[in-house]
């Protein structure tokens, strides 16, 4: 087991390398851009990435306060469906009304990788390797995708 401060120092390093890997990696539009904290323009829709001891995940996040608001925008992903998993190269788990950690309502689609552990280092490479594909693909999806979401800003 780690002590917190142990637990957060490898935490911030593993995040930390995982920049570093995709800083040189431009985005679908040629540009830079900061992988670890993706941008999608929108508030209220992340792409978000979790690790910890037991398994990984990526995500598409829909966590507008309003239920019939996240409703919409799930409406408009659902739209979108057969073209997101054609460029992500695999289908993902759609999950319309699920919890955060805090308790707060949200939608999510995502995909998860068992069993690896973020804390032992010889599970990077593959933590890397699932991350990597994911996010150049979310951000080649995002380039088209985000227009369609324009109404509901």
């Amino acid at each position: 087991m780690y002590s917190k401060a142990e637990a957060a120092q490898l935490r911030q390093a593993f995040w930390t390398a995982l920049g570093q890997y995709m800083a040189p990696v431009p985005s679908a539009e040629g540009e830079t851009t900061n992988w670890i904290n993706y941008k999608t323009g929108l508030k209220n829709v992340y792409f978000r990435m979790q690790a910890d001891m037991r398994q990984a995940s990526i995500a598409i996040e829909l966590t507008h306060p309003d239920a019939g608001i996240r409703e919409l925008f799930w409406e408009q992903f659902l739209e979108l469906r057969t073209l997101l998993h054609e460029i992500l190269g695999e289908k993902w788990t759609w999950e319309a009304d699920a919890l955060d950690g805090n308790g707060l309502p949200l939608s999510r689609i995502y995909t998860e990788l068992r069993p690896v552990n973020m804390f032992s280092r010889d599970d990077w490479p593959a933590l890397i390797s699932f991350f990597k594909p994911r996010l150049v693909a979310l951000d080649a999806f995002w380039v088209d995708a985000q227009y369609a979401f324009e109404a509901l800003k």
